[in-house]
């Protein structure tokens, strides 16, 4: 039995106790996760073919781990204007194991799992001086969708992750990033202001 399902964005052929490695997810090593988005079976040869997904229908797998990508060179050059630019790419990547194929009867138990997520609320990360609605999405889908957790991150690592979303993120400044986000956490709201006044480019003056 096999199923092509959709996750991350991505579409895949997938069999029971199959290894895959798909663009990051936000669950914890060792964590099951249910994929309803499911657009063909194939039992024993009888196929079933969803419109778009299959009702019911759900594969369950195990995340095994987090890691990166092979670097891929980005190259950009026009030519007779003078202008090249090149950058490395390391996509995010999650290895997971596939425990599970179900025809029906799986879309009741997707939901209850997908309630908490929906309760939980992600900060206004666009209050940080630099950080820009496509910086904002960059931090929320590595998993830093609040000033806390922002806060705790190496300004570095900060910088890795605007990179890794897109080239053209590269160049922001993340140095005060961590402590502008944890006055914001505290609800520090005019010491906020403060820093940010004495900013220049990311820069403290």
């Amino acid at each position: 039995m096999y199923a092509i399902v959709e996750i991350a964005g991505q579409q895949f052929k997938v069999a029971k106790d199959q290894k895959v490695y798909v663009h990051r997810l936000q669950g914890e090593e060792g964590s099951e996760v249910t994929f309803d988005n499911v657009l063909l079976l194939d039992n024993e040869g009888a196929v079933t073919i969803g419109a778009p997904a299959i009702e019911g229908a759900a594969v369950t797998a195990k995340i095994l781990g987090h890691l990166k990508g092979d670097k891929v060179i980005v190259f950009k050059k026009k030519r007779r204007k003078g202008y090249q630019k090149k950058n490395g790419h390391r996509q995010y990547l999650s290895e997971i194991q596939i425990e599970s194929i179900a025809a029906s009867g799986a879309k009741k138990a997707t939901k209850a799992k997908a309630a908490p997520k929906k309760a939980a609320k992600a900060d206004d990360l666009k209050k940080i001086e630099g950080a820009g609605p496509k910086a904002a999405e960059a931090l929320v889908s590595a998993g830093l969708d609040t000033f806390a957790k922002v806060a705790k991150a190496d300004a570095t690592k900060l910088s890795e992750i605007l990179t890794e979303a897109s080239s053209r993120l590269s160049h922001i400044v993340t140095t005060t990033w961590p402590k502008q986000a944890g006055l914001a956490a505290e609800g520090k709201w005019d010491e906020l202001k403060e820093l940010q006044d004495r900013l220049d480019g990311g820069i403290e003056k």
